[in-house]
């Protein structure tokens, strides 16, 4: 009994190490899908993930069957992280500069993240996290809005629909053949507009119809 008590404690503590590598296999490997996709974009395929790794691919096949795999972990990493940005700005007493700061954060995110922006600009890439990280960014952004509102510093008419959009429009700005950071004037002027005034324009209404 005592000896089979013995062996059995090797074997665990022989698994133990083997668990570690494993895990230390797979942030690895996750650090070189962040890398690799925000450098080439989602075009990067596994043998390019595990080269940049130095693993074997079959190593990284291991761990995640496909590329779906690989990038539902690496982006739902990424978006959980813009969406503890949110989440932090909702902490600010200003809500408007709280707002400001969410926007600039995650678009210099993007700025830098090729495969990010391809993420967010066609959505190829589905799964539950992912799904999860963009309803909580979705809600912050919501509540970001509406106390800047609240506060008054947002000009009559911009409402939580604005914002989205107003994303995807630097984002056209970032894709242009210039400056990598001509974007943030875009953004500056952008965000000056959002502002409340004494004297206003009406705002057209969606679809250009006002």
């Amino acid at each position: 009994m005592g000896r089979q008590k013995e062996g059995q404690e090797s074997v665990a503590a022989a698994a133990r190490p083997l668990r570690r590598d494993a895990e230390l296999n797979r942030r690895r490997i996750l650090q070189a899908g962040r890398e690799v996709f925000a450098a080439r974009g989602l075009q990067a395929t596994l043998n390019d993930v595990a080269h940049h790794a130095g693993l074997g691919v079959g190593t990284v096949y291991r761990k995640f069957p496909d590329k779906q795999a690989l990038t539902e972990c690496v982006f739902s990493e990424e978006l959980g992280e813009i969406a503890a940005m949110a989440r932090q700005a909702l902490a600010e007493d200003d809500a408007f500069a709280a707002l400001s700061s969410f926007l600039e954060r995650a678009l210099e995110r993007a700025a830098y993240n090729r495969g990010l922006r391809e993420l967010m600009h066609h959505g190829a890439v589905e799964g539950t996290g992912l799904a999860q990280a963009r309803r909580e960014i979705t809600l912050h952004c919501e509540s970001l809005t509406a106390r800047a509102r609240a506060q008054g510093a947002l000009r009559d008419g911009v409402t939580e629909a604005d914002i989205a959009p107003i994303a995807a429009m630097i984002d056209a700005v970032m894709a242009l053949p210039c400056s990598s950071e001509l974007w943030r004037r875009y953004l500056a002027i952008v965000l000056d507009g959002l502002r409340a005034h004494p004297k206003q324009t009406p705002l057209p209404t969606p679809g250009g119809t006002g």
